[in-house]
């Protein structure tokens, strides 16, 4: 119930826009297959897609920090760090929103091992209240149900929350020195929620792109 109020609240003091964009995850997807098993083997913990996108998500925030904002009356307050919340799904079925603190400041596999210590957590119930606080924005994945995209509701008192959706081979236009060519490759859509009162179509789409301009300039 107290979800319900939450989400119910948060559509009648936001007015919601969603922006879209499609990327081109190819090499975060082929460096992933290559590495997943040393990686593991080294850092002692599986690598998902979740932390490389909180990995471009805070790179992004650092270029358009209004993103990383709340509303507190007429007062804009941007905030210092950037704590990312990641939707989980708790063995009832419902969700919960494990934050991520100070994520500009890990490297990859330190955010893969805050992301699966705090999943683990969330699927056995062990989450701690200070788990949960202090977020700042937050990512949720629609693809890991099979969506291909998704109308998020923001996280109150946040103001932007982004949806990444199913990875999908599909055949994309290339263009190369020598032309056009159609070439397969792994596409995900990503959509982003944000709080028109504070974030214009502007900044919302620009830090939208700047987060899959992220992804597709990963370097394996």
């Amino acid at each position: 119930r107290i979800i319900a109020d939450h989400m119910v609240m948060s559509t009648q003091v936001s007015p919601h826009v969603t922006s879209y964009v499609e990327a081109d995850l190819t090499n975060v997807v082929m460096w992933r297959n290559k590495v997943k098993k040393q990686f593991e083997a080294n850092a002692k913990t599986k690598l998902t897609f979740t932390p490389i996108f909180i990995e471009a998500i805070a790179k992004s925030i650092r270029k358009f920090p209004l993103i990383n904002s709340s509303l507190d009356g007429d007062r804009i307050i941007v905030k210092k760090d950037i704590n990312i919340g990641m939707a989980a799904a708790l063995p009832s079925g419902n969700l919960i929103v494990p934050v991520i603190k100070n994520a500009d400041t890990k490297n990859l596999i330190g955010l893969t091992k805050d992301v699966n210590g705090l999943a683990n957590a969330a699927r056995g119930n062990k989450l701690k209240a200070d788990d949960t606080q202090g977020g700042t924005f937050t990512l949720t994945n629609v693809g890991t149900f099979g969506s291909l995209m998704g109308t998020p509701i923001i996280n109150q008192p946040q103001v932007a929350i982004l949806a990444v959706g199913s990875i999908k081979k599909r055949p994309m236009v290339i263009e190369t020195p020598e032309g056009d060519v159609i070439a397969i490759r792994h596409m995900m859509y990503l959509s982003l929620s944000y709080d028109h009162r504070i974030i214009d179509g502007s900044i919302g789409a620009s830090f939208l792109t700047a987060v899959a301009n992220e992804l597709e300039a990963f370097d394996p």
